[in-house]
């Protein structure tokens, strides 16, 4: 990354226009062509899948041309103080079966100085992260048998009870009526809310009697068959029901810090 910040230094110093431009996919039919010339298969790919009546955005700078949604800087010195932050590898499209592809993360401001207080920022979050915290004051623990999975603690058990205590007088005081639903429900139930159509790959199935069953990736659904088990009048409304749901998604690792 070093080289790489450094390459970009000049850069930052000019004041380079990067115009934009945008196309209609039939305007820019030969992008994936010149972009695979340029050893860019993955967005020619991209290209190629836009539908036709589809806006497609250019930016430029100098002789280097960018397939790029935006928004732009309107100058290469807008980009005044900057630095490249990590790297992390990412499979393309989030499929593991596709390559893995390189990922740099990195942050500009205006000035140097607002750059050095965000910095700081970031150095004080490390010290309040919560994987950090939890193990250092006995709270829960995290193990590779569960990746993502808390194992809570004596200590930590007491400050969530401690939590729940306080939720439940307040949704109490506000007129809540609590309520338990179970954490596996069947496909039908998902298909009605929508959740297999549109969540199917992140949600944990089972088959149960021949039939699917899904780990609950939300509470709502439940909610909603205790709602439908009798006739309602707008004279019961507002009905409020509120549950501690038990929920599980199946996420790639890193998405639920």
């Amino acid at each position: 990354m070093l080289s790489l910040c450094h390459s970009m230094k000049p850069y930052a110093r000019k004041t380079e226009p990067r115009p934009a431009k945008s196309l209609a996919a039939p305007e820019a039919a030969s992008g994936p062509s010149a972009m695979e010339e340029r050893g860019e298969t993955f967005k020619a790919e991209i290209l190629r899948e836009l539908p036709e009546d589809e806006e497609i955005s250019f930016c430029r700078q100098g002789e280097y041309v960018e397939l790029c949604a935006g928004p732009h800087v309107a100058y290469t010195s807008a980009v005044r103080a900057f630095k490249l932050l990590s790297v992390a590898g990412a499979y393309w499209r989030g499929d593991e079966r596709n390559p893995m592809l390189t990922r740099i993360y990195g942050t500009s401001f205006p000035s140097q100085e607002l750059l050095e207080e965000h910095l700081n920022r970031l150095e004080e979050a490390k010290k309040r992260d919560h994987r950090k915290l939890g193990r250092e004051l006995g709270l829960f623990a995290l193990f590779k048998e569960g990746p993502g999975f808390p194992f809570f603690l004596p200590k930590g058990l007491i400050l969530k009870n401690l939590l729940i205590d306080y939720w439940r007088q307040l949704h109490a005081r506000e007129g809540y009526q609590e309520i338990s639903t179970p954490v596996i429900l069947n496909r039908q139930l998902w298909e009605t809310s929508g959740h297999w159509e549109h969540y199917r790959d992140n949600m944990y199935t089972t088959a149960i009697d021949g039939a699917d069953f899904c780990v609950k990736p939300m509470s709502c659904p439940g909610g909603m068959l205790v709602y439908q088990m009798e006739p309602r009048s707008y004279r019961d409304l507002p009905l409020r029901f509120s549950e501690l749901g038990l929920i599980h998604r199946n996420e790639k690792s890193g998405t639920r810090r």
